[in-house]
């Protein structure tokens, strides 16, 4: 048994003690959606509702053939700060003075700084079950999970989520942010709730392990459980996990969590899996579990033995979808999915851009893991005080998730690309996202400047999203990519940096010299 189920029963008593254990309570909207059950032939025949398709269609294109106003390129090449409102006036044509002519109203470019890797956000038959969904029960019932926002449609697409996650069950958040701070939080109230005193002493606490580059809504929902005195927190340098074992092996505190994303956003790197699940395995001690030191044993609570020290967190944003055979993700391609105890994922960068992401419990052998859920549905602020996703939204995410599934030729577009680009370039990269590192903000702006008189929106990353003099290019690659829009962009990219010049650095940092 693990540590982590004893103090989780425990916290959860503690809630239910205080009368503040929450329930999600779903409202039935009539006519849709009907559950399929749990025979193969029965969820086959259900999911056949959903068209597919077996090869690009010209609405795939849509998804990167974009086109900005002409006010619009201008203030970006000539690096005018804009509030947006030039789209106001679009519709809006002057002539010019001096030749009676129009001038161009629009500028068509080739997006390659999306999230929607998969290139699903134009899909008809995502668009049909929003529609669909949105003609029968227009928003559904506005309100948060908790009183009235949660309905049969969430709780479809939450057991969808946990069968491709090969979990037991998942919590649906209303945006990625909200969920990592929903986790971490409730992370911290473990040792709040569990505290002999009002507030955690110092050996209460939990230690939390985080990756340096972790993305900002896992670095703030570390701060505000910080802030409520219920962690300690230490961080690891970028994938170094001789650093993290060192930090590990002198942490005296029991509460151990390790949390990190799976795909780095910023640099387009993996996180160690491999080495990860050989941390987490060889940290699995007979704990000490009460004040006196006493050690936890055959003569404590019946027959359970007590292991697992150390809890991992990973977070699926730029992954699920995308990687894995089925599309389960990073740890599905690292094949250590059972391996991991949450994981957060999100629905809006692989497919389509909505605000529906999702927490994901492990499925334990002992325990029911439901109880990770219950845990944080009444302890995650940012969960308990959002309101729910609309219903069309989740109908079209539901859509989304059997589309992404079983249209398997879009994982393997995505992948060619990636090979297209490094055959093109020389240059090693490791996934979809590609981080061209060009140091000062003046030239990573000048080369995107470049790339938009070129016809392709790449946008310059700066701080305080990376670090000064760490500016970059960040390009992003999608299913909906042709080879010979790889063909243009690194023609264009040679234009501007030296591709001969980009090195892979250690943490799989491609510097470019302009």
């Amino acid at each position: 048994m693990s540590l982590w189920d004893y103090w989780i029963e425990e916290a959860l008593s503690k809630l239910h003690s205080l009368q503040l254990l929450r329930s999600l309570r779903p409202i039935y909207l009539r006519n849709e959606p009907q559950h399929p059950t749990n025979t193969t032939s029965s969820k086959s025949s259900f999911e056949d509702e959903f068209q597919v398709f077996d090869e690009m269609h010209p609405w795939d294109r849509s998804s990167v053939e974009i086109q900005i106003s002409d006010a619009t390129f201008q203030n970006w090449v000539h690096h005018i700060s804009s509030s947006g409102d030039e789209a106001d006036s679009s519709g809006h044509v002057l002539a010019d003075s001096e030749t009676g002519e129009c001038p161009r109203l629009f500028k068509k470019l080739l997006l390659f700084s999306g999230n929607d890797y998969l290139g699903l956000s134009s899909h008809p038959t995502i668009g049909k079950a929003a529609a669909k969904a949105a003609l029968k029960h227009g928003m559904g019932p506005r309100g948060s999970a908790l009183i009235c926002g949660y309905t049969n449609y969430h709780r479809l697409l939450e057991s969808c989520l946990a069968d491709l996650k090969k979990k037991e069950d998942c919590l649906l958040c209303p945006t990625g942010f909200a969920a990592n701070m929903a986790v971490m939080v409730t992370l911290g109230n473990v040792s709040s709730l569990l505290a002999s005193g009002s507030k955690p002493l110092q050996h209460e606490r939990v230690a939390i392990f985080s990756d340096a580059f972790n993305h900002a809504s896992i670095i703030d929902g570390i701060r505000l459980a910080q802030r409520q005195s219920s962690v300690e927190v230490f961080i690891y340098r970028h994938c170094n996990m001789t650093h993290l074992n060192t930090l590990l092996s002198s942490c005296t505190l029991k509460k151990k969590v390790v949390v990190t994303d799976s795909l780095f956003s910023m640099d387009g790197d993996f996180a160690p899996m491999t080495e990860l699940v050989k941390l987490r395995k060889k940290h699995r001690f007979l704990l000490v579990i009460d004040d006196v030191s006493k050690t936890v044993d055959d003569s404590v609570q019946g027959e359970k033995k007590w292991h697992m020290l150390m809890t991992l967190v990973l977070v699926e944003a730029h992954g699920t979808f995308v990687c894995g055979q089925n599309g389960g993700g990073v740890a599905e391609e690292f094949n250590c999915e059972k391996d991991i105890d949450i994981c957060v994922g999100t629905l809006s960068k692989a497919f389509f851009s909505n605000n529906v992401t999702i927490t994901i419990i492990r499925l334990a052998p002992i325990l029911e893991h439901k109880k990770w859920k219950q845990l944080i549905q009444s302890r995650g602020r940012s969960f308990i005080f959002s309101t729910a996703s609309p219903v069309p939204i989740v109908a079209a995410s539901h859509a989304g998730v059997i589309v992404a599934r079983k249209e398997t030729w879009r994982r393997k577009a995505i992948w060619e690309r990636v090979q297209d680009f490094r055959n093109l370039t020389g240059i090693p990269i490791m996934s979809h996202i590609i981080s061209l590192i060009i140091g000062s903000e003046e030239k990573a702006l000048e080369a995107s400047q470049h790339l938009l008189r070129s016809g392709f929106h790449v946008t310059a990353i700066r701080p305080p999203t990376v670090p000064p003099n760490s500016c970059r290019l960040r390009v992003t690659l999608s299913a909906a990519h042709t080879r010979n829009d790889l063909v243009s962009l690194t023609d264009a990219l040679s234009r501007c940096i030296d591709l001969k010049e980009i090195s892979v650095n250690g943490s799989s940092y491609a510097y470019a010299r302009m």
